[in-house]
């Protein structure tokens, strides 16, 4: 096992090489550590700006192998990794973070959930369903119209669809592939509000501003932070992140969004391990991103500020939108983060856009 903090010089490794593995890689590579990805693509954006890019499947035991001699700590882009990749490189003495308490938790939406609930933290009421019969009961007992998502995977909209009658609840389940589901009550919510959260290996915490959130199809399209919300709003958005990371003994950074309802309360929609794409305004925001941030915390140093400098709107740019890079590039009040991905195709996260303004 690897000794805390880690020096400059130490290589950290990232299961997975899109976007959000390069900004990690960026941000290590700039407080001096060498980076080692593990990605199927050998012409991934992460493993393009890289130390070392290892080329295979995340349960690849050769590959884990490589990755587990070079990295003192690992860390991953996205929630989905095989738990056994991670119990492999755990079995090979070296940590992942965040643990797999997280990753476990995260991969099921239920007992994502669950867990919530069980610290005391609300959400919208759900029920679970393996079979199109359970789900048509379940769905019932519920009221419709609801929201049915397979347990596990899918993103950005993917893996969900409404259900507007009971009796629908049956074809929706086998549209999800006749997977195990999850059933969610609708959320009257006056907005999406999510934070991005730190917890370091000394059990600090360090929590950003709320962002507020715009979707389009499922997907983020805009994030403005730091959100206007009231001090109890912010308080309890604080309260809830810091009970979430205790419980998961996590060390890393942690995304949560939220639904703010109309009497004020908030409602955990659902959390994600790892850096987030509603997340990317800290990059010109803060004196410290998310980014930076994950890396301090999964090697041990002191976690860096979050206070705003700057009013930030973030803006994905989707599919070809990235092609405008020329007339972002000139604008002076605009920071353009482009992903280096090779095909534009619609609907992908090509990159993304800070327009900053002064607080």
């Amino acid at each position: 096992m690897a000794d805390f903090p880690l020096a400059p010089g130490s290589t950290i490794g990232i299961l997975g090489g899109g976007q959000l593995g390069r900004m990690l890689a960026q941000a290590a590579t700039r407080l001096g550590f060498d980076v080692a990805v593990l990605e199927r693509d050998a012409d991934s954006p992460a493993g393009r700006v890289a130390t070392h890019c290892i080329v295979g499947a995340y349960g690849d035991t050769a590959a884990l192998e490589q990755l587990a001699r070079l990295a003192a700590v690992v860390t991953y882009e996205f929630e989905n990794v095989p738990a056994q990749a991670v119990t492999t490189l755990q079995a090979l003495g070296v940590e992942c973070a965040p643990g797999p308490e997280a990753l476990a938790v995260a991969q099921d939406r239920v007992a994502e959930k669950q867990f919530l609930n069980a610290s005391g933290v609300a959400t919208v009421a759900f029920a679970s369903a393996d079979s199109a019969a359970e789900a048509v009961a379940e769905a019932t007992a519920m009221g419709a119209p609801l929201l049915m998502k397979t347990r596990r995977e899918g993103y950005d909209g993917k893996g969900q669809r409404w259900v507007e009658h009971a009796a629908d609840a049956a074809a929706a389940f086998t549209e999800l592939g006749g997977v195990p589901v999850i059933l969610e009550a609708p959320a009257d919510f006056v907005r999406e509000l999510s934070v991005i959260a730190a917890r370091g290996r000394d059990g600090s915490t360090a929590i950003y501003p709320l962002a507020e959130n715009h979707h389009e199809h499922g997907i983020l399209r805009r994030t403005l932070a730091p959100a206007n919300v009231t001090p109890n709003v912010a308080f309890e958005a604080e309260k809830i992140a810091a009970r979430v990371l205790k419980g998961l003994n996590y060390v890393g950074v942690i995304g949560i969004e939220f639904f703010e309802m109309r009497d004020g309360r908030l409602l955990v929609n659902e959390f994600a391990p790892r850096v987030h794409n509603s997340g990317h305004w800290t990059q010109d925001g803060c004196a410290v991103d998310q980014f930076e941030q994950q890396i301090r915390a999964v090697a041990g140093w002191p976690l860096g500020p979050t206070q705003p400098h700057a009013r930030v709107e973030m803006l994905n740019l989707l599919g070809d939108e990235a092609d405008t890079w020329r007339k972002l590039a000139g604008e002076p009040d605009s920071r353009i983060h482009l992903y280096g991905k090779r095909d534009a195709k619609p609907g992908r996260k090509m990159g993304h856009v800070n327009k900053v303004k002064a607080l």
